[in-house]
């Protein structure tokens, strides 16, 4: 008998990772909204996220941040504090991002598993299109100050039709990145958040030069009144990352087996580090410089080359935030119940938005009633982004994406005539106790008044919702969407 030859080791064939499909490639219009993406439409990996989430938060507005803790009256190191601690909440927005390629769909679609058809509008409506296009004015107008600066220092004094025109030039500029969508963010946001962090870098190393490490108010804040002003802080920080209920809006064209702790760490960390290390850099500054008016204050610690470099990095950071805020603003406006396309939808928000942004700049100090009005709405999107991040958690992250789409009554998640009511009870209890913890300029709740002017909403708002929410679940909650 001849000897046999033995057979070569078996060798497991190399991972392929799926294609960019056409429905979502870097220069094409996306044409998924808030419906289910198919499997054989996934792509990509985990690791794309941390660019995602870096590009919008390398920002001016988190160096405004930081540069007020220190002007609320807080020593270096307690401001340093806050700005870690604040941020933390980051880890909330890493943890709702695992319900996108779980589900395959946007967050706006997995909240009704949370407040059923009909109450995710009612939900969406407010926490997520509402604040939408508040920070979309917000953005725009910091944008647009910092370019009608930016001309100045190129010798051209705009008029008021100039000024008109550049506004409009940014916001048409975002609205093109989140029409494009998903693929375009995707392709851009790394070279766009490597440009940003080499500016923000080379301010850096002009403000550490500037530092007092042991800088302390004149007015030494103790006791209550330290607690006080702590707690505000903490909330300050916080409202940024609390505002981003749409993390799964980025995550759902990942494919279904992607790691759940890859997705929510990348997030997570994406947005977490530029966010304390800027809003930081931004508490330093304020041991140096008088950060009431930071644009014009931080030029007196950099040379004149940077500062137009400085102004641009503003815009750009302006445009990379808005674009993500407009993008989701078009899928809460379909979740809502516009029967319009995704890219229109963002152009309808965009067009509302450049109309505040104008208004705000030519007509009225609206910016100020929206600026207060988002410091009140921190009552409410810390109990809703607790019911979803409790949700994740009971249902251990299943969620069939297809059913989400139906909007029938014969739906699993339209519950009682379209509203969980566990998600409703526990989410109004939830904003109704918060705000009166809530400490703001324009508005102190009965608790925060007794309290001696402590803001604890963000932990009454959230542990108190998550709590209600997992009670009432288990005793409302029936059929099939049953947690």
């Amino acid at each position: 008998m001849a000897p046999t030859t033995p057979e070569p080791p078996r060798t497991e064939p190399p991972a392929v990772l799926p294609a960019r499909p056409e429905t979502d490639r870097a220069g094409g219009v996306e044409v998924h909204g808030i419906d289910f993406i198919p499997p054989s439409e996934r792509h990509g990996t985990a690791r794309q996220l941390f660019a995602v989430w870096a590009a919008p938060n390398v920002s001016y507005l988190n160096l405004v941040v930081g540069g007020g803790l220190v002007l609320m009256g807080l020593t270096l190191w307690q401001a340093l504090t806050v700005v870690v601690v604040g941020n933390l909440a980051w880890l909330l927005v890493g943890l709702l991002a695992i319900s996108g390629p779980a589900s395959g769909t946007p967050s706006e679609v997995i909240t009704r598993a949370m407040f059923g058809i009909r109450g995710n509008r009612a939900n969406i409506a407010l926490t997520g299109w509402f604040v939408s296009v508040c920070y979309l004015a917000l953005n725009w107008a910091a944008a647009a100050l910092a370019a009608f600066s930016f001309l100045a220092k190129l010798g051209v004094h705009p008029g008021t039709g100039t000024k008109l025109a550049v506004t409009v030039a940014i916001a048409v500029a975002t609205l093109a990145i989140s029409v494009y969508g998903h693929g375009t963010i995707v392709r851009l946001y790394p070279p766009l958040s490597l440009a940003l962090t080499v500016a923000f870098v080379v301010l850096a190393g002009y403000v550490l030069a500037h530092t007092h490490w042991g800088y302390r108010s004149q007015h030494g804040l103790h006791g209550t009144e330290l607690w006080a002003t702590l707690a505000a802080g903490v909330a300050v920080v916080a409202s940024a990352p609390l505002s981003y209920s749409n993390s799964a809006d980025f995550s759902r064209y990942l494919p279904s087996a992607t790691s759940s702790r890859a997705v929510a760490g990348w997030t997570a960390l994406g947005a977490f580090v530029p966010s304390v290390l800027f809003t930081a850099l931004g508490a330093l500054a304020g041991t140096a410089i008088d950060m009431t008016d930071p644009q014009t204050a931080l030029e007196t610690i950099t040379p004149g080359w940077f500062h137009p470099v400085f102004l641009l990095a503003i815009i750009l950071g302006a445009v990379a935030n808005n674009a993500m805020t407009a993008y989701s603003s078009g899928l809460a406006l379909q979740a809502v119940g516009m029967r319009i396309r995704r890219s229109r939808s963002v152009a309808l928000d965009g067009t509302l938005g450049i109309a505040l942004t104008l208004y705000a700049l030519f007509v009225s100090d609206f910016l100020d009633t929206v600026d207060n009005m988002l410091q009140l709405m921190v009552a409410l999107l810390g109990p809703s982004i607790a019911v979803y991040a409790t949700d994740i958690l009971l249902r251990r992250n299943r969620y069939d994406g297809r059913a989400l789409t139906d909007e029938s009554p014969g739906s699993p998640f339209w519950y009682s005539g379209g509203v969980n009511w566990a998600g409703a009870v526990a989410l109004v209890i939830g904003a109704g106790a918060a705000s009166q913890c809530l400490a703001t300029t324009v508005y102190t709740g009965t608790v925060a008044r007794a309290a001696g002017g402590i803001d604890l909403s963000l932990p009454v708002g959230i542990l108190l919702t998550a709590g209600l929410y997992a009670l009432l679940t288990r005793r409302l909650a029936r059929g099939p969407a049953r947690a």
